[in-house]
């Protein structure tokens, strides 16, 4: 009797073999942080040769540097939400913001990313630098003024405590407070860092 040979390892059609690694990761760093996530752990889930994780992207840094991303563009974005009417400009950041995060495959990226900050240092450094250059550094550079980067990132720091208090913690009422109330009171906040009067 021939035996039939069970193929392991290497899928055919690498390129397709690899894109499934890479939203297998990024799911699972959004569902576990960067802790909880293994090399191994993605392959099986992708139903891949874990060697393959490694063969593609080499350690679980790479791996997360390779599949983090926002669900938007950043420069796009903050230079059409910034550089309209000033007064509505925290209404506009905040109605993005929500819109993202009620959508349950463009808030994986950014639960990854507090997920995994929340983890250890190294992932903590990662998602810092990561946020700096596309969230922060864009941000400051519509904004202009000597007080841009502290804006941007008391910007950032709202954005990032929201989305873990909220869809991560889910702490009520928070959790499930009526959308059009939060995006107001968001809003007003984000307004105040944006253009607002600070301390000085």
């Amino acid at each position: 009797m021939t035996q039939r040979r069970t193929h392991t390892g290497r899928r055919p059609g690498p390129n397709t073999t690899k894109a499934l690694i890479e939203d297998t990761a990024r799911k699972l760093f959004a569902e576990l942080g960067y802790e909880r996530t293994s090399l191994r752990q993605v392959g099986l889930q992708a139903g891949v040769d874990p060697m393959l994780v490694t063969h593609y992207f080499g350690g679980k840094r790479d791996l997360f540097l390779a599949v983090v991303e926002l669900p938007f563009d950043p420069g796009a974005v903050f230079e059409a939400v910034l550089t309209g009417d000033h007064d509505s400009a925290g209404t506009r950041l905040a109605t993005l913001v929500l819109s993202i995060l009620d959508d349950d495959v463009r808030r994986r990226p950014l639960l990854g990313l507090v997920r995994a900050a929340t983890a250890e240092p190294e992932a903590a450094a990662l998602v810092r630098d990561f946020l700096t250059r596309n969230i922060v550094t864009p941000i400051a550079a519509q904004l202009g003024g000597e007080d841009a980067d502290y804006r941007a990132t008391l910007v950032m720091s709202q954005i990032m405590g929201f989305t873990l208090t909220r869809y991560v913690l889910r702490l009520h009422p928070l959790a499930d407070h009526d959308r059009q109330a939060l995006t107001a009171d968001l809003g007003g906040t984000l307004q105040r860092y944006l253009f607002g009067e600070l301390t000085p």
